[in-house]
């Protein structure tokens, strides 16, 4: 019986000894794991240092046309007040015309001979203009 006792003891150890090896496999595999996973992570740092410079560049550049944009949008607001301002002259240039053209055909309704010696005051000065031109 004492001999199965140290048989017992012997399975015991060996048993002991086959679960310590395992235990260190596993503990060297999680080692190479984790350095593995170390180098990863250096790397992954390393590129997001990149990836964060090339984004502040990026942005200035953004920034930077942002202003340009907005610079220009502000000279192009001068330019769009002054064609504005070219076409409200034009609207009162033609307005007048039309007062102008009315008043003439009212008093030409109202003095029909001297509309007519006004038109031919007109054409006898449009001739001289065109001779003295030539």
């Amino acid at each position: 019986m004492e001999i199965l006792g140290y048989i017992a003891a012997i399975i015991a150890a060996l048993a002991f000894v086959v679960l310590v090896v395992y235990v260190i496999i596993t503990l060297k595999a999680t080692k190479e794991t984790l350095n593995n996973v170390s180098e990863t992570m250096t790397n992954l740092e390393k590129q997001m240092q990149g990836v964060t410079s090339e984004t502040t560049e990026l942005l200035a550049k953004t920034n930077k046309l942002a202003d340009d944009v907005n610079y220009k949008s502000s000279k192009l607001n001068g330019l769009f007040d002054g064609a504005k301002g070219i076409g409200d002259t034009v609207k009162d240039f033609n307005d007048s015309l039309k007062q102008l053209s009315e008043s003439i055909r009212r008093t030409s309704k109202e003095n029909p001979e001297k509309a007519a010696q006004a038109i031919k005051w007109g054409s006898a000065m449009m001739d001289l203009w065109k001779k003295k031109n030539k």
